[in-house]
């Protein structure tokens, strides 16, 4: 037992130092004013103000629906790449990896390059129509943001898939389709049980990532787009509200974990 106890204090030092110490800081913070003292009034103000309401309510739904679209074409793509032979797969599941690797403000910024207000496409449609401007105006909205979302998060949902898919042994799609079961019948029957925990695994990392996502919004230049993420950095950098920013990123924490929990009950009780 002792070394037991021995062997995990390292660890649990190591936790408490980079990780609890520095969170205990912020919800200290989070209940002193600039006035002094100690108190819930950050807390008041916070919950009391429009944009504070706006912004979790704009994480929230931003977030699962980003989780639940990358669930739904993570989930098709991987299936096509591993079950439906075509020139390039390997490599494409190779690139899903160096994907992984990417800034998401990257893909941010291609997305602007394509669908921006000078962008690409934009560009071709004044030309083809002689416009002044573009039909394409939707990367500035909350589905501008939703869209780089998605683009960015899809392939965490579809790494933990693919590599569930190579170990899914092939003889029992061969089996039920020689049966006669229709692809979709093998999907669901065959396929979908084994890839739950994978579903599971990546829903749940996609989840958390997209409810702390800082970059995307930012690169998109969606001003009326203001996530808990943007609010603390407004608080912090722009209004000097460090109470307040504490608050809120307080509050971040609690909505992210309490999502993900939720997620998880969700999940098993779906049998993942």
């Amino acid at each position: 037992m002792t070394r037991r106890l021995a062997w995990a204090l390292p660890p649990a030092v190591l936790l408490a130092a980079a990780f609890l110490y520095p969170l205990s800081l912020v919800v200290r913070q989070s209940f002193q004013p600039d006035t002094g003292g100690t108190s819930l009034k950050p807390y008041t103000d916070v919950f009391a103000s429009v944009a504070f309401r706006e912004a979790l309510w704009t994480t929230v739904w931003l977030a699962l629906a980003a989780t639940a679209c990358c669930l739904l074409l993570g989930f098709f793509l991987a299936l096509v790449i591993a079950f439906v032979p075509f020139p390039g797969a390997k490599a494409i599941a190779r690139f899903v990896d160096v994907f992984l690797s990417f800034p998401s403000f990257l893909i941010t910024l291609a997305l602007l390059f394509l669908y921006g207000s000078v962008g690409m496409a934009n560009g071709l449609w004044s030309e083809a129509t002689g416009a002044a401007s573009g039909p394409f105006q939707f990367l500035t909205t909350p589905w501008g943001v939703l869209l780089a979302e998605v683009t960015y998060f899809t392939p965490f949902v579809m790494r933990p898939l693919l590599a569930a898919f190579s170990q899914l042994d092939t003889a029992q799609v061969e089996v039920a389709a020689s049966l006669g079961a229709r692809p979709a019948r093998i999907v669901r029957r065959v396929i979908l049980p084994e890839a739950l925990p994978a579903l599971t695994a990546g829903g749940g990392l996609v989840l958390v990532l997209c409810l702390n996502e800082f970059g995307i919004v930012l690169f998109t230049g969606a001003k009326g787009v203001t996530t808990l993420p943007m609010l603390v950095y407004s608080k912090a950098i722009l209004e000097s509200d460090y109470p307040g920013a504490c608050v809120v990123a307080v509050v971040n924490v609690l909505v992210s974990v309490g999502l993900f929990a939720l997620y998880r009950v969700v999940s098993r009780r779906a049998g993942a």
